[in-house]
């Protein structure tokens, strides 16, 4: 198996095209074709993680946070990211991050701290636009159908719980080629009519160099007028966050406890407690605090997340308790999410979870 096997599996299930702007996503070091001796899951790819994988001759690391951030002005030893990239690049260990492109999955970060808190029927919270596209062809009549056939075996025409949809109507195309042109219908230098079928699909924005090779693999013409536009429908299976509610309402203490008792945190902040009983519940791992009016929008109970700041809790304004768990604590099953998924595609590789705890943050 080679990097590119696990790089090709893990981009189908969290896109890293769906991966914030601000982010750094993907292969941080390493060659794509190299060969995989085994696999090491961390949130951080620390000096002591990428120790860990020289130790158990496993060469690559899968990191949820990625190691380079920021561009590297220089690289040379004395901070914990220059470390860490120096001792993989001495020991050929690659690194790989997935970041925000698993934030923004329906499969993500937040559907696993819906499960862990057990939270049921979640549903994105801040659904993204802009990730869906729409292609416009015209073609001949007799090709029509094989053209929605192969786009459909891409997954283009997929429409929530449905598949297969597409939106067509007959006309007459005309043309006429140079003489420098090769139709494949009619002659050069004269104008043709043909049958055609105007063929309108939809598909998700990461599969737009298939859609295109698919059209080009099928159609006809030597020359194919198309046309691409991004929608601005909201997708509800990327974005970030996640809304959902627990079985039976419960008191502000008891999900204080409930929070401590699953993710491990030791002190928890949070906004004025309101008195009143927890049902629905917003969740957004990692920092958060860009999501406090959404939640409160959706009347959420409370808003669970980390990395707020002062005047953050401000903006609960009685309406919604907030709560910070920590940055790691609120990540940190997504280590066992990787493990998961990469483990039932690979059951027989080496693949393991970091033993290092990487949460720089310590209580006394």
């Amino acid at each position: 198996m080679l990097v590119k096997d696990v790089i090709d599996f893990l981009n189908s299930y969290a896109p890293l095209d769906y991966a914030e702007d601000f982010d750094n996503t993907g292969l941080m070091l390493g060659n794509k074709n190299d060969k995989v001796n085994g696999i090491i899951i961390c949130l951080d790819a620390t000096k002591e993680v990428v120790q860990e994988a020289i130790d158990s001759n496993k060469n690559l690391i899968i990191s949820f946070h990625p190691i380079i951030f920021k561009g590297l002005k220089k690289l040379s030893p004395g901070n914990y990211v220059n470390d860490s990239i120096l001792l993989a690049v001495k020991n050929d260990i690659s690194i790989f991050s997935i970041h925000t492109a698993l934030d923004n999955s329906i499969k993500g970060v937040n559907m696993k701290l819906c499960e862990v808190l057990g939270i049921n029927n979640p549903k994105i919270l801040m659904p993204k636009t802009k990730t869906i596209k729409k292609l416009t062809t015209y073609i001949p009549k007799k090709d029509a159908e094989n053209l929605r056939k192969k786009l459909f075996g891409i997954g283009a025409g997929s429409i929530g719980k449905y598949e297969n949809c597409s939106f067509s109507f007959e006309g007459v195309g005309t043309f006429k080629g140079n003489k420098n042109s090769n139709p494949t219908l009619g002659v050069k230098q004269k104008d043709t009519e043909v049958e055609e079928v105007c063929v309108n699909i939809t598909f998700l924005k990461h599969l737009e160099e298939m859609v295109l090779f698919g059209l080009r693999e099928v159609h006809p013409y030597e020359e194919i007028a198309y046309e691409l536009n991004t929608l601005e429908n909201i997708n509800e299976n990327i974005g970030m966050g996640m809304v959902g509610e627990f079985k039976r309402a419960i008191s502000e203490k008891e999900l204080f406890e409930l929070i401590k008792n699953k993710l491990g945190s030791k002190f928890l902040k949070h906004s004025k407690l309101l008195k009143k009983p927890i049902k629905k519940i917003a969740v957004l791992g990692g920092s958060g605090s860009f999501g406090i009016e959404k939640a409160i929008s959706v009347k959420a109970d409370a808003y669970i997340t980390s990395d707020l700041k002062y005047h953050d809790y401000f903006k609960a304004e009685n309406l919604i308790l907030l709560v910070d768990v920590g940055h790691y604590e609120s990540e940190q099953y997504t280590k066992n999410l990787l493990f998961d998924i990469l483990t039932k595609k690979f059951p027989n590789f080496a693949i393991a979870l970091a033993k290092t705890n990487t949460n720089p943050v310590k209580f006394r």
